[in-house]
């Protein structure tokens, strides 16, 4: 059967001035809106099983949203649950839509807002479903580029790293123009820092401007690849929006290069569609006791002031304070922990799911929250066929998974992460076994 596709774009962004979610301390209350927050859906279909992929500009997509998203669009085009992908492009210029446990102590942070939470939920269903009212015959192809210069390892610099940005491209068949493309890449969209009061996608926006410019009437979904330790930190100049149009107009470059090498003979139109997904039983992690949850704090403190006056390079002085950052989570999770709290919230998350989406010869391995890039570039390495890996997909995990490395040498994201390194294991080996499945 020949393909189908339709995109859609709904705009999510408040209607009223709203917290801004992504750093801590700081009662970021929105000033404006400087681009618009996107729920963008791409909907495939080759006559006998439909796709749908939605890419949402929010820190967070909790696996309760993801529930209710998928069940209302499945009750209105019939695309079974386990065929939608909805992930999270991880704005920090964006509204509150996941309660965290970890930022309970955090005066500054407001419950979620009920009014934007059933508009973000309204534009994840209405994408979803116009994009499926929109479809037409089409065709698709598969490439990548290669990020250079946008981002690296923010522990490391010289540390793992992918820069390998993932891309689906798809035409329409009736004139042969480009009707939309899914774009994969693991990188914090975290340019713009905690004294931006607007609005924003960060340098996401950018991109899809730049390669909307160079393509008219294309519509770019975004997706995040595997990124918990990956950021501009030591590529940018600054923390503005006029740096934020350059990391991402530098991205929109490369990927504007690839596209246009793409040949009529790349694109398809009978392409084999399928889709399987899992749950996976986390490990529980423990957090030290009170007492040395105080001491580590301290210490974070003393070597972040250090840093500071020592004079080295901007990003390893802001490496050090989210160690405070990180520091001052884990205080507040060694309480919750003596209190059992921790315990609870770990039960409430102990299975996540894991997706993998299997488009022509493409797959799209997708996993729950922030997750590390060894883990994605393991998948990559062993997977039977060509595979682009998407994060914060399907839900989030209160944090991050790490790898042992990490969690051994400490650091902002292994002191809070509610689940042990054993947990990125196990959910790489449920994503192998469904790739072998799918490959079949």
């Amino acid at each position: 059967m020949s393909l189908r596709a339709g995109v859609a774009v709904r705009d999510i962004s408040p209607r009223k001035p709203l917290f801004l979610a992504g750093y801590p301390h700081v009662a970021r209350t929105l000033t404006g809106v400087h681009d618009p927050l996107l729920a963008s859906a791409l909907y495939l279909c080759n006559g006998l099983t439909p796709l749908l992929l939605i890419g949402v500009d929010i820190l967070f997509v909790s696996a309760q949203s993801t529930e209710f998203c998928r069940d209302a669009i499945h009750q209105a085009i019939g695309v079974p649950t386990a065929n939608i992908l909805i992930s999270a492009t991880h704005t920090h210029s964006g509204p509150l839509t996941a309660e965290v446990l970890a930022w309970k102590d955090d005066a500054v942070v407001p419950p979620r807002d009920s009014d934007y939470m059933e508009q973000f939920h309204k534009g994840i269903i209405e994408s979803g479903i116009a994009s499926h009212s929109a479809a037409e015959p089409a065709r698709l192809a598969v490439t990548s580029a290669m990020a250079e210069g946008v981002g690296c390892n923010r522990l490391d610099p010289a540390g793992p790293f992918d820069s390998e940005v993932g891309l689906l491209a798809v035409q329409r068949r009736r004139d042969g123009c480009f009707l939309a493309l899914d774009l994969i890449y693991g990188m914090h969209p975290t340019v713009l820092h905690e004294d931006s009061r607007v609005v924003s996608s960060d340098f996401l926006h950018f991109v899809r401007r730049h390669v909307g410019e160079a393509f008219a009437g294309l519509v770019t979904v975004c997706h995040l690849g595997p990124c918990g330790n990956l950021s501009p930190r030591y590529h940018v100049k600054g923390q503005t929006l006029a740096e934020a149009e350059r990391f991402g107009r530098r991205l929109g470059e490369a990927v504007v290069r690839s596209l246009r090498l793409l040949a009529n003979d790349d694109f398809q139109d009978d392409v084999t569609l399928a889709a399987g997904h899992r749950k996976v039983e986390l490990v529980a992690n423990t957090f030290p006791p009170v007492g040395e949850a105080q001491a580590a704090l301290r210490h974070a403190h003393e070597r972040y002031k250090e840093l500071k006056r020592s004079g080295v390079s901007a990003g390893m002085v802001r490496t050090a304070e989210c160690v405070v950052f990180g520091c001052e989570e884990a205080l507040t999770l060694s309480q919750a922990q003596a209190s059992g709290e921790v315990a609870r919230w770990q039960e409430r998350y102990r299975f996540a799911e894991v997706q993998v989406l299997r488009i022509g010869d493409l797959f799209l391995a997708t996993l729950p929250g922030e997750q590390f890039v060894e883990y994605g570039l393991e998948i990559k390495s062993r997977s039977p066929g060509r595979v682009f890996v998407v994060s914060l997909a399907n839900g989030e995990l209160q944090g991050y998974i790490v790898t042992p490395e990490a969690e051994l040498s400490g650091g902002y994201e292994a002191a809070f992460a509610l689940f042990r390194p054993e947990s990125g294991a196990r959910m790489v080996n449920a994503i192998l076994d469904l790739l072998q499945e799918l490959s079949l």
